[in-house]
């Protein structure tokens, strides 16, 4: 199986990390250091030097993400995992980095995907609002 966007890096960035960040995620954290491989984001969107091997450069790669036998089900979980906040307050939960990064990746996989998780997430945490600078990376603004 050809890996043509190099998926493998998530793979590897995972590894032994996974099972981990999802219990801090069941735990209400969110820690920036593994956000950038289980909630991938735009390019361009909020990364730094250390964050920056991790960005989907295109819709087709966040397809390629999810079509994933490993990542695509990981990020799922993951998302199903942050249902927690259906009644909270994301300001009071998520520091503002947090609450950038993921809204970046919820907006990149809603595009990328008709799955309702994904609205269904962007929903919960945010108003079904998209991120703006996602959007304009994305190319997605009238």
């Amino acid at each position: 199986m050809s890996d043509e966007y190099n998926l493998q890096r998530f793979v590897d960035a995972q590894e032994g990390v996974y099972d981990r960040a999802l219990r801090s995620i069941h735990n209400r954290i969110l820690d920036p250091a593994w956000m950038a491989f289980i909630f991938p984001r735009f390019v361009n969107c909020y990364h730094d030097d250390a964050t920056s091997a991790f960005a989907i450069a295109s819709l087709d790669e966040a397809r390629a993400y999810l079509a994933h036998p490993l990542l695509g089900g990981r990020l799922r979980e993951s998302l199903a995992a942050l249902e927690w906040l259906w009644d909270l307050d994301v300001d009071e939960v998520l520091s503002d980095r947090d609450k950038k990064n993921l809204h970046s990746s919820l907006t990149l996989f809603a595009e990328a995907t008709n799955e309702p998780l994904m609205r269904q997430m962007l929903s919960i945490w945010f108003g079904c609002r998209a991120d703006e600078v996602t959007k304009v990376q994305l190319d997605l603004r009238p």
